[in-house]
């Protein structure tokens, strides 16, 4: 029962930060590089959800929540906090 409530947890995490991350996609004063490195951990629904798997069972998160932090907004550091 409580792995079900982590994954579900995960999901509805995968699907807010996809949808939030839509805009730094596709502002152009973010550089192409960060761009593409939102879109590649963030850009699709699977895409966000393997990275919230990273984040949660591989210890992986601060090499995902930093770049996050500093390029996009540091309004994430919330999250990770």
């Amino acid at each position: 029962w409580s792995m079900v409530l982590v994954w579900s947890l995960m999901l509805f995490g995968a699907l807010f930060f996809c949808n939030m991350l839509r805009q730094a996609m596709l502002d152009e004063a973010i550089s192409i590089e960060d761009r593409i490195w939102v879109f590649d951990h963030f850009g699709t629904v699977s895409r966000s959800y393997y990275t919230f798997i990273e984040i949660t069972f591989s210890g992986a998160w601060p090499s995902i929540a930093r770049p996050l932090v500093e390029t996009v907004s540091s309004v994430y550091a919330a999250y990770f906090a």
